[in-house]
């Protein structure tokens, strides 16, 4: 009987644990990026300062949009153990792809921003995309694997995210939205291309007039 009571219990559990830990990062990632977003002109740092980050700032956006993934996981292996297991490999895949985030994030002018953002907004209606944010949305057996492929379907996003701020609390809340929205909702043309087609709009107005952006340019820029 008790084991029949805590196998239901033991999803809604990982859910509410994975929430919280998203929750709690949110706040320290809000502490470790104060004072120090320069839009831009940002530069990650030291190596130390920008992996600590950047790893708080990937549980904070990744976690609520991973969390019903992570509570079937537990649903279908019948024990809430397979849940750390499952999201620390899918955060380290994330963690990973900083290595690439911190070699290629430089301080840089706004039509490079613009040009990274258009092309973010394109990727959004490649098949390419289509396919790897498809199979997000499906179990798997390995968070490795999950975030692999949770990886192809938000890459165009996260270089949107690297091109206007990566320290931006404001960014960071746009496209953690956004990358949630993608993971939880089915693919929609009615919605996906209008979204793709602002993102690309945005592109256009950062090269042509960045002034209209806020927070895009450092002062003295």
């Amino acid at each position: 009987m008790n084991a029949e009571l805590r196998r239901p219990a033991g999803p809604a559990i990982a859910l509410g644990v994975t929430l919280g830990l998203a929750a709690a990062c949110w706040a320290a990632a809000a502490g470790l990026m104060h004072g120090v977003d320069m839009g831009t002109a940002t530069s990650p740092g030291p190596s130390r300062f920008f992996a600590a980050t950047w790893t708080t700032m990937m549980a904070a956006m990744m976690l609520p949009g991973a969390a019903p993934a992570v509570a079937r996981h537990v649903r279908a292996t019948g024990g809430l153990r397979a849940a750390l297991p499952f999201a620390g490999g899918y955060l380290a895949v994330w963690a990973l792809a900083g290595v690439v985030a911190y070699a290629l994030d430089r301080p840089h002018g706004s039509p490079v921003a613009g040009a990274v953002v258009i092309a973010a907004g394109v990727y959004e209606l490649t098949p390419v995309k289509r396919y790897f944010r498809s199979r997000c949305r499906e179990d798997t057996g390995s968070g490795i694997v999950f975030g692999l492929y949770c990886t192809g379907s938000t890459i165009g996003l996260m270089a949107m995210l690297l091109a206007l701020g990566v320290m931006s609390l404001v960014w960071m809340s746009v496209v953690a939205v956004l990358v949630s929205a993608q993971k939880l909702l089915p693919a929609r043309s009615v919605v996906d291309v209008p979204l793709a087609l602002a993102i690309v709009g945005l592109g256009l107005v950062i090269v042509v007039e960045p002034s209209l952006v806020p927070g895009l340019m450092s002062p003295g820029m």
